[in-house]
């Protein structure tokens, strides 16, 4: 897949009003071409097949779409890497710590916790890292940590979640403290009971926010 070709394709289907619309939903801070998610997939979806047969990961293309100004092409970088999970190793997490780390806002931060959480189910080494961001002094990255496990269900590691939690409870952030409702909330599905005893342990330390979405589910 090239760079230049993938942009052209967006150009074409370039949709200046619904671009406005979606700059302004984004606080403005991106550009956009104007393309909603099933029409931007939708654009590319046959050029990740032969990608995916190929097994190798195009990391030019994707460090190339990413430094482009439209958002678009950040979410083809997640799609990407999403497609193309089974080929993640555990040396490429520093690739990915560099989305994770630029260009930062809810949308990517959300994204990129999917291909994150399958390379953790694969290598363990993953897990360490991960509770090493759990601290970090740049929230989105504390944000990820704590979402990364999301839809595992079963294959939840509660002793990690705890941990990751734990390191970012008494939080005045917005994005933490939704962040640890969701995580709660997901895994509710799963244990219903495990959830309500760890929302009842560290009541006193979770944000009303984190309580109310981590119970959504429990109240029913």
């Amino acid at each position: 897949m090239d760079y230049q070709t993938l942009v052209h394709k967006f150009q074409q289907q370039a949709n200046p009003v619904q671009a406005a619309q979606m700059e302004r939903y984004m606080r403005n801070q991106f550009k956009f071409y104007g393309l909603q998610s099933k029409a931007r997939k939708a654009l590319y979806h046959q050029d990740l097949l032969p990608e995916k047969r190929n097994g190798q990961i195009d990391w030019d293309l994707l460090e190339a779409a990413w430094n482009d100004p439209h958002r678009e092409l950040q979410y083809f970088v997640c799609d990407y890497l999403i497609a193309l999970k089974r080929q993640l190793v555990f040396a490429d997490l520093p690739r990915i710590e560099h989305f994770v780390r630029s260009k930062q806002w809810w949308d990517t931060i959300d994204y990129l916790i999917k291909p994150l959480g399958y390379l953790g189910l694969q290598d363990q080494r993953v897990e360490t890292v991960m509770l090493n961001w759990s601290t970090d002094p740049d929230f989105w990255v504390r944000r990820t940590a704590i979402e990364h496990q999301l839809l595992r269900k079963q294959q939840t590691d509660t002793e990690l979640l705890t941990q990751i939690i734990e390191n970012n409870l008494d939080q005045s952030e917005f994005f933490i403290n939704k962040a640890i409702g969701w995580a709660l909330r997901d895994y509710s599905k799963t244990d219903p009971q495990w959830v309500q005893a760890f929302i009842q342990e560290h009541k006193a330390q979770l944000s009303q926010l984190s309580i109310k979405e981590g119970s959504k589910y429990l109240n029913k």
